[in-house]
Order: structure tokens, then sequence, then C-alpha cells
């Protein structure tokens, strides 16, 4: 057998989502040579198809807006949220370096953001919620400022973009919902649109890049400014150990196998293990074969971080309170045959939709979180029977806000209906029975919720109790309530809700230094873990959006800054340093390497 080829840097990246990136990019800044390997075709990962929101606290665009919060306000919230699995010294390495990650990359790459101030916390009534200031987005960018680059970056996904344009959350897509209702929308709608069609005609794709896209080219193109290496379609086969230090990797690639040699250790950033039917069977409640599950992330995040960490003694933390970041997804087939995914994170917040059991009754605020609703359904669904839901509105509804992958007036729906993604009925007992739904139970919930929606209220789930309910609602809903609406315009149209996941939260135990580390809480030489390679810091909880990125772009910094052997922050970046609340030992300090 011959000897690979081989390939000498510092630091060696495998995956190039978010965190991945992010430890590129911060640890070439600092002066490190790095590798970054991608086992598929095109460098973005899961952060690609995601819409982008990160969860920073005390982040600089807020301070900017006037939003100056007391350190301990997030803590608090978390505290409350994770409760017994609030881990104090990764909590505080994540809180006290957020803003610091942010404020670097603004400062000294291609990744600018925009805020999200007026976006609140999941869980309002929870003691430390904030309503504003916790979020940020990367801005727009056009891709044609990152051509050639731009031919190697991952499309948005498909089921959550508009004839392959992707829709940026917030304004942007209010826009696209309320176009037929305001001129401003409507002008605004057409620009966006145009402009599509002439990049499509052009350059075959999507130039206007926002959320996740934006994220990952304008994280690739500061990554290829710092002359990081970028090599795709080059999975990492095993790692490469060292007198029990972790010093490269064998990667596959078309020419053979490259051994890459990296002095200053390797970071497992390969998107967790939604897609390994094997390890959700194990780990996932009410999955009896793995295959029930609908990942959202794309087929290649598939545990191969995991098993690299595990073979160098890396220890899988499955003691969370959930093994996947939970969203409730609707399987979608394509004319050419294909399936895909969409997640159900916008509609279920609009005046006029509820989401009932097969017995026809109401189980959650279908406002709440995506994983409120998914969690609530694998809780509430009869034993024995499929896990699923469907989500139930009327004809008004539909063709204002869309239902699912069903867009919007004017999109005709016939298709959908056709290939049975959207079932409709006559009357509300007809379509339980196009759903195998109990006819008799939806039509005795749908008068109770009537009853009270017509009054805006919803005094037996609380749509639209909190600002996060509100927020997701329609501010230009007319009624008392922006959540809440009666259903009573037929035709009626349902779509069938399954578990899926935006990624995975068990993962490998690390420090707060993102250093991987064995069952015992040793160091393990070499090796670092972010995004959903290393375990949630969150304890596989999901208190807010963004609570995936922010945390993945945060340990990736912080793995690159460690790894470069960094111990003070760069100039004046306009944030203040947070004092640790919790002292608990940590094995590898942020300040030491």
């Amino acid at each position: 057998m011959n000897n690979p080829a081989q390939m000498n840097c510092d630091l060696l990246v495998v995956g190039s989502g978010a965190s991945g990136l992010a430890a590129a990019v911060t640890a070439a800044w600092h002066g490190l040579k790095v590798v970054v390997v991608e086992k598929d075709a095109v460098f973005g990962g899961a952060t690609a198809w995601s819409g982008g929101w990160m969860w920073v606290p005390g982040n600089p665009l807020a301070r900017r807006a006037g939003i100056i919060e007391d350190p301990q306000q997030p803590r608090t919230y978390l505290r409350n949220e994770l409760g017994e699995r609030y881990d104090p010294v990764r909590v505080d390495a994540f809180l006290d370096n957020c803003p610091h990650m942010v404020a670097f990359f603004e400062a000294h790459t291609a990744l600018q953001f925009v805020d999200g101030n007026g976006i609140p916390d999941i869980h309002g009534n929870v003691e430390g919620a904030a309503t504003q200031g916790h979020q940020v987005i990367a801005a727009p960018y056009d891709g044609r400022l990152v051509r050639p680059l731009i031919k190697r970056l991952r499309k948005t996904m498909r089921e959550t973009s508009f004839m392959g344009m992707p829709i940026m959350a917030g304004a942007d897509l209010m826009a696209f919902l309320s176009m037929t209702r305001s001129l401003k929308s409507f002008i605004h709608v057409t620009k966006r649109f145009t402009r599509h069609l002439l990049d499509l005609a052009r350059y075959g794709r999507a130039m206007q890049l926002v959320n996740g896209v934006a994220l990952v080219a304008r994280l690739a193109k500061s990554a290829e400014n710092l002359g990081v290496t970028l090599m795709e379609s080059a999975p990492a086969k095993r790692l490469v150990l060292e007198h029990g230090a972790v010093r490269g990797a064998v990667v596959t690639t078309a020419k053979g196998e490259v051994e890459i040699r990296a002095s200053k250790g390797v970071v497992l950033a390969a998107g967790g293990f939604p897609n390994d039917v094997k390890r959700r069977k194990a780990l996932f409640p009410r999955t009896p074969t793995g295959r029930e599950h609908l990942a959202l992330p794309p087929e290649s995040c598939s545990g191969d971080g995991i098993s690299l960490g595990e073979s160098a003694g890396g220890y899988l933390v499955t003691d969370v309170a959930s093994a996947a970041a939970w969203a409730p997804v609707s399987r979608v087939t394509h004319p050419d045959g294909s399936i895909g995914h969409f997640p159900h994170i916008i509609d279920r917040a609009k005046p006029g939709v509820i989401g009932v059991l097969s017995s026809g009754k109401r189980f959650v605020n279908e406002a709440d979180g995506y994983y409120d609703y998914t969690s609530a359904m694998i809780a509430a669904a009869p034993e024995g029977q499929e896990v699923a839901s469907w989500l139930i509105c009327d004809h008004r509804f539909l063709r204002r806000y869309g239902l699912g992958y069903a867009r919007p007036f004017p999109v005709p729906v016939g298709a959908f209906i056709r290939r049975g993604y959207l079932q409709r009925g006559a009357t509300i007992e007809e379509l339980a029975r196009r759903c195998g739904i109990a006819p008799e139970g939806l039509a005795a919930t749908v008068k109770v919720y009537n009853e009270y929606a017509r009054r805006g209220e919803d005094p037996h789930f609380g749509r639209g109790s909190t600002p996060y309910n509100r927020k997701g609602g329609d501010p230009l809903h007319e009624g008392l309530n922006p959540c809440v609406a009666p259903i009573e315009q037929g035709p009626f149209y349902a779509v069938k809700v399954f578990p899926g996941s935006f990624g995975t939260f068990a993962g490998l135990k690390t420090n707060g230094s993102a250093q991987a580390l064995d069952q015992e809480g040793n160091v393990i030489a070499g090796l670092y873990a972010v995004g959903t390679d290393m375990a949630s810091v969150m304890g596989g909880f999901y208190p807010s959006g963004g609570i995936n990125l922010g945390p993945a772009m945060t340990f990736g910094y912080v793995a690159g800054r460690h790894a470069a052997g960094v111990t003070g922050y760069e100039g004046n970046d306009g944030v203040d340093t947070v004092s640790r609340t919790a002292q608990a030992a940590d094995p590898a300090p942020l300040s030491t390497r």
C-alpha cells in the first residue's frame, strides 16, 4: 500500500459550516496556516440552509442601538431554562466571548452583520428573558463579490427559497407576505424578483445572498482573503495521532489519500449526526427505525466528526434534554420525484392556523418555538401511532400567508393538492376524512377555537400571550391578537407535519476553550470540537432562536484563538469584558494555550 501524499499546516478544520469557517478565519487572521476540508462538493454545510440568525447577547450592534443589558440577565435566563444542565464554565465562555466574536468579524473580515434587536427570546414568561438585543444575522451580500468562489458554495435550500431566491427573515419576508396588501411591499418584491431573474439568466443561480448563504459566503470570502486553503470533496477518514496528541488527518481526494499534518491540531466541525440513521435510532425518541425523522441538514452531516473524535478518545455526551434540535417538518415531493423537507418556522404563528393530532385535538400553543411544537407533538401523539400532526387553515389563510411549501397568492396551489402535499376539503369534516383525522374531534376543536378566536382570544393554549408569539404573528392583522383568527372561510386545507430537526444537540464533550475531552474530562491535546460536533452548550434545550449558530460562531472563534495562543482581544472593539460569575475549574482556561 502506497503512503499517502503529505501537506503541512498549522490548523486543520474538518467541515465548512459557520463554526468551521469561523475557526479557520480567526486562526488565519492570527497568523496560522489553515486548511479546511469539506466532505461535500460544496462548502457551507447546514449553515447554508439555515435562517442565519445568531443568538449573541451583549453584541456591539445592540450596544450601538442603545440597548445596554446587565450581563447577568442572559445568565439568569439560561439558568432558568437549562436547570441542572447549566454548565457555568461553557456558558461563561460563550457569553464572555460572543460580543467579541461579532466585533472581531466586523472589524477584520468581510463578515458584516444586521441587528435583530426586535426579536424576543422564546420563553417570555421565564425570568431573564429579553425582548430585544440578542440577535444578529449576516448582512445581505452580493454574490458577484465572491466569484469565482461562488460556484463552490452551497446554494440556498430549495424548499425555503422561491425559484432559488433566498428570502431574508425580517422585513424582506414580511414584504413577500404582504405584497398584496401594501404598495411598498409590492414594489420591494418586484425589484427583488426582477433582479433575481436577471441573475438566473446571467449566472445561473441566486446572487442576492441572504440568511445562511450570506453568512457562508462572507466567511468563505474572508477565508480566501486570508490565504486559507479550501478543499471540497475531501472527507477526513482518520486522525493522525502522535504521543497521545492529534496532529492532523488523512483525507481522501480525487487524486488519492493525503495526510495533512497540523502542528496546532484539528478542529472538528462536520455538522453533528442528523443523518446518521443508526445514531438517530439509538438516541431520538419514537423513531423505531431511525428513518421516521426528517432531518433538515444536508446528507453529508452524518456523524463523521463525532466518529473521528471518538477514535481519539473523545466522549459523546448524550445526557441532554434532547439529542435533536427539533423542528416541525413536512415532506415535499417535487415534480422530478425527489423528496425535500420544509421547516414550519413562520406559518404556525400567523392568525388562522392550528395544529392537531389524529384525534382532531390541539396539543400546544402553535405560535411557540419550533422546538416546543415538535417536542409537544412527540409527547402527545398516541403510543403505537405514527408521530405526526396536521396544520389546519382556511382558504383566506392559505392565500394570504401560504401553508408550508405552498406559497401565498398569486402563486397557484393546484399542484400541491394534486401531489398530495396539501389536503383540501369543502368542510372541516371532509378535510378530516382526507387526512385520517377523527372528523367529530376536528369539528369540535375548530368550533371551540373559533368561538374565542373571533374575539382574538385563545384561553386554552395562549396564542399571542408572549412577545415571541406576537413577533411571529401578523402586524397587519385587523384583529386584537396578531396570532389569532377564526378558521371559517372554506375550502379548508391541511399539511401533515412530522418530527424533524435543524441538527443535533448530543455531541463531543468539550471545555470552555472548545477542546475535546475524554470521558474523565481530560483534554485531548490538539483536538477541538465546535458547532454541532460539540455537545450543546444549551444542554439540549432551545431557549431562543439562533442558539445553534450563535455558539457555533463563538466557539469557532474561541477555538481559532486558542490554537493561535491568543490571550487578549483585538484592539478597542467597544465591548466590555464580562466578568465570570462562576470560577469552576476549566482544564484549559481561555487565557492559556
